[in-house]
């Protein structure tokens, strides 16, 4: 809601139909055809994948603007606010199970499958294969069969240790932003909001440096069996949260900048906030348990 008060409030505000589900569906139609047709070698399919996904942005950015419209024009109460925090709340959830699943599969394959490929019975196969994570002895592999080619175990230093500064001081900034809005400073909220964007966008180019540097001087790729997979698994998916929470944060400052929130209403802002700070969260358990142990 903007500066301005509004005299009529509904209790609760029930949006008019709208054609935005029904096309934002044919855009992710067009794009799942593209993608599965582009990766069976089909040439036509990155051209249904380009439109199906401009013409979803498209959908989303007239649907999303409708969606301001109407905060703005001041028909979410109190009761709508409340609704957005449970819905935030629950995507948070989903996206916390999301990652669980990741990490649930890298404890598996760590405690129990690469362990048992060790047993009597696969010894008599594989008499000089070593049941280690590649993470704890440098060159092994875990292929039994020796059909992964030799690869390097990504380490902490320097590259991942830095992003973690990156997003750990960007939790920081938009903590304090979030104060000054609060606070009613509007220059200072966002002043701090430009900078934990910069600092999101850093971290994307550090990752990006980082994997090209593992596919050419370290040989670690997607086909660099369990290890590789997982490790640009969990470390891809989470710089693609980072990418969806950076663009949150952009399209905040851009509204902060055009007089949207206000101290006492600005779930949007928090909405943004609470999901940059689940990144940050799910980034120090990769670290931990991908690059140091």
């Amino acid at each position: 809601m903007s500066i301005t008060e509004h005299d009529k409030t509904p209790y609760y505000f029930v949006p008019s139909p709208s054609s935005h589900p029904a096309l934002g569906a044919v855009g992710l139609f067009f794009v799942l055809l593209g993608a599965g047709n582009w990766m069976n070698g089909i040439a036509w399919g990155k051209y249904s994948l380009a439109f199906g996904l401009l013409w979803f942005l498209v959908v989303l950015f007239q649907w999303f603007k409708d969606a301001i419209g109407e905060s703005e024009s001041g028909k979410y109460s109190r009761r709508i606010d409340v609704s957005f925090r449970w819905s935030m709340g629950w995507f948070i959830f989903s996206e916390v199970m999301f990652f669980g699943g990741f990490f649930a599969a890298l404890w598996w394959l760590r405690v129990h499958s690469v362990p048992n490929l060790a047993n009597a019975e696969n010894a008599l196969l594989w008499p000089e294969f070593k049941a280690l994570w590649p993470s704890v002895m440098a060159g092994v592999t875990a292929a039994p069969a020796g059909i992964i080619e030799p690869f390097e175990a990504m380490t902490p230093f320097w590259l991942p240790t830095i992003n973690t500064a990156l997003l750990l001081t960007s939790g920081v900034t938009l903590t304090v932003a979030h104060h000054a809005l609060i606070a009613g400073d509007r220059r200072k909220t966002i002043n701090w909001m430009w900078l934990t964007v910069i600092l999101g966008l850093i971290f994307l180019f550090v990752q990006g440096y980082e994997y090209s540097h593992a596919y050419s001087e370290m040989n670690l790729t997607l086909a660099s069996g369990v290890y590789g997979s997982t490790f640009f698994m969990l470390t891809g998916f989470h710089g693609f949260h980072v990418f969806i929470g950076m663009l949150m944060l952009l399209f905040i400052t851009l509204r902060l900048r055009k007089g949207h929130f206000t101290p006492e209403h600005h779930f949007g802002f928090e909405g943004a906030a609470w999901y940059w700070h689940f990144v940050d969260v799910v980034w120090l358990g990769l670290y931990v348990v991908v690059y140091w142990l």
